[in-house]
């Protein structure tokens, strides 16, 4: 959107076009990021010097959304009435869902507080090879989000990476322990970790970006979705129905054999998944960058591909089953990736805990492990952040 629309939204909501001179040293007029609901600008504070960025929402987007996804919302409720078969799929349950989550996307005081919950989960887990921006109150309404800028490269672009770190492996296994350990000790975790949503920083540190999208979950499915990654580490398709089965999630009698035959022939497809190799070429400068992109639809589809099995097998998986699967699709993409020798679900680095007890353990051995080296380019020498994720 002009800047001219982005000017008018900063100046109605933070206090006027003398507020902002007088907040603001410079706000660059080109955008950093646009995306479906909000634009992203980069912005100095006159008062520190710190370098942020603010995220501005787009104007009507909230309007809009409310009407459309009303729309669909009571569109799925009349399909399932019309195909009552159809119900099993808990379809509009999930349409529910995406309305909320949705809605929720275009509040930014809720992403306000999802940021400060994760730094706080971090803060007091003692995690420090890991971050995410620091948010400015002062500065920040339900329709403008000024956060700290955080410089970094995507978790797929293999060369930038390598520029930061002599570990690309380690910053991997660290935004995955991490991400793990926030789903059982944070009141929510990050449900959105495409490749745009975390980054390794300059001074090698793992950046979680993006907290729009959220998940909340009950110790009760996160145990019960470890012990099914257990029976996927055994190949043990039996051991992972069984463990759906026990989530609580049928809405019918379950053929116990066909959902592992089901469930074989799906996770078998996974492993064949293959990640694209994108070039992208500076004619001016005469360079070439070679990095590795994950296809989103792909992802989804997969995702589409599990819930069709559970449903076929009259199974009713928990709301936020799905968002789990996802993201777990995506930390498989970055392992191909960063890590193809790597198996996350049997190195001893990697971390599944299954409670809060399993997690505190885990936090309280943070001196035995180096975390990935890094290499500084900018900042001189800094020491090794030291974490060790290993389960006792």
């Amino acid at each position: 959107m002009p800047y001219s629309v982005v000017r008018e939204t900063l100046s109605a909501e933070l206090g006027g076009d003398k507020a902002l001179t007088e907040k603001f040293e410079f706000i660059d007029p080109l955008p950093l990021a646009s995306a479906s609901i909000a634009q992203v600008h980069v912005a100095r504070l006159r008062a520190t010097g710190e370098e942020v960025v603010l995220k501005v929402l787009k104007p009507g987007v909230t309007d809009t959304l409310k009407a459309d996804l009303g729309f669909i919302y009571l569109a799925s409720r009349l399909i399932e009435t019309l195909a009552p078969d159809l119900a099993r799929t808990s379809l509009g349950d999930i349409v529910a869902d995406i309305r909320s989550s949705i809605l929720e996307e275009v509040d930014f005081s809720k992403e306000q507080a999802n940021l400060e919950e994760f730094r706080m989960f971090l803060d007091q887990a003692g995690v420090t090879a890991a971050t995410c921006p620091k948010v400015y109150p002062e500065l920040s309404t339900r329709k403008v989000l000024t956060m700290e800028r955080l410089r970094g490269v995507s978790l797929i672009d293999l060369e930038g990476i390598r520029a930061y770190t002599d570990d690309p492996e380690g910053a991997l296994i660290t935004a995955l322990n991490t991400w793990s350990l926030s789903v059982v000790l944070c009141p929510s975790f990050h449900a959105d970790v495409h490749s745009g949503n975390l980054l390794v920083l300059e001074d090698g540190r793992v950046g979680f970006i993006d907290f729009g999208i959220v998940g909340r979950l009950s110790p009760e499915t996160w145990r019960a979705v470890t012990e099914v990654g257990e029976g996927f580490v055994g190949q043990d398709y039996q051991q992972i129905a069984q463990g759906l089965i026990r989530m609580g999630a049928t809405a019918a009698a379950v053929d116990e054999e066909k959902l592992a035959a089901d469930l074989e022939a799906l996770f078998e497809r996974v492993r064949t998944l293959d990640p694209q190799v994108v070039v992208v070429a500076d004619m001016e400068a005469q360079t070439a960058a070679a990095s590795v992109a994950v296809d989103e639809d792909q992802v989804t589809r997969l995702l589409l591909e599990i819930v069709d099995v559970a449903s076929s097998n009259g199974l009713k998986l928990p709301r936020q089953f799905g968002l789990l699967i996802k993201q777990s699709l995506y930390f498989d993409r970055y392992t191909r990736i960063l890590a193809p020798t790597l198996d996350p679900l049997r190195d001893t680095r990697v971390s599944f805990p299954k409670t809060v007890e399993e997690a505190e353990v885990v936090v309280n051995s943070q001196s035995g492990r180096q975390g990935p080296r890094r290499r500084n380019v900018k900042r001189g020498d800094i020491d090794d952040v030291i974490i060790d994720v290993t389960p006792k």
